[in-house]
């Protein structure tokens, strides 16, 4: 069974002359760490955000685990659902613990439960507990909130894991250990990871299947390797083509 299944979906917001996400068909498997390639404006984030029904496709249907999230209540959904976004979105006035418990306290978990979920969490995210726990979100550097966050979005263990740019605002060197982390989480739960990224290393380097967008429509859906070797089309092509004028600045620089 697929963990998430697109069949034809298309989205068009109001005023717009064409669609945000269209006619789009493509299915993740359980486990998969996906990233979903495209510059601003291409369709990504919108078709991240009808998966958590944030919002609801004009045309088509989506399965979340062979059901379709459109007979499932909203609110259950999203709970099932983890979701990370660039700016965080931390309660400044509720400490690490709490921030990271507010999914478990609406499902009524025990609070022993919590307390240990927390602590669990913490751990895998690489901050420990007892250091910060107590802690509030101002008093965290940008990194450190992009962690708490994730944490959050895992309490209460969703099979499914939704990230819009989570490490777009960090610093390059927080950043490359950031993704690095993620690939140890990931590789450690077996949860199925839908990530949107402009940045065209960082897809690569993340994905086991990378899915590049343009214009509401997907280009291609392949390995990295394939990708690289057997590019769709010609905006593919140019999309390769910028990495290598990247390297070839830092190699006539060193």
């Amino acid at each position: 069974m697929h963990a998430i299944e697109f069949c034809d979906v298309s989205k068009k917001f109001h005023g717009s002359a064409q669609n945000a996400v269209d006619h789009v068909s493509f299915a993740a498997e359980e486990g998969e760490f996906i990233t979903i390639l495209g510059s601003s404006g291409c369709g990504k984030t919108t078709l991240l955000k009808l998966v958590n029904r944030l919002y609801e496709p004009d045309a088509g249907s989506i399965l979340l685990f062979g059901e379709d999230i459109a007979d499932a209540d909203v609110t259950n959904l999203r709970r099932r659902i983890g979701y990370v976004i660039q700016q965080i979105g931390l309660f400044p006035h509720m400490t690490v613990a709490a921030n990271i418990a507010v999914v478990p306290e609406l499902l009524h978990w025990e609070k022993e439960r919590i307390s240990a979920r927390t602590d669990e969490l913490l751990t895998l995210v690489g901050l420990p507990p007892e250091e910060y726990r107590s802690r509030y979100p101002g008093q965290l550097s940008g990194g450190q909130q992009q962690r708490i966050g994730l944490a959050r979005a895992l309490a209460a263990d969703p099979k499914l894991m939704l990230l819009d740019e989570p490490f777009g605002a960090v610093d390059p060197i927080t950043r490359a250990k950031l993704q690095e982390e993620l690939l140890q989480i990931h590789g450690g739960l077996g949860k199925t990871f839908l990530f949107v990224t402009h940045d065209i290393e960082e897809a690569f380097r993340l994905g086991n299947r990378v899915i590049i967008m343009n214009a509401g429509k997907i280009l291609q859906f392949d390995t990295p390797e394939q990708i690289i070797k057997h590019p769709a089309d010609e905006f593919v092509v140019s999309m390769m083509r910028s990495v290598q004028e990247k390297e070839r600045f830092w190699r006539e620089l060193l």
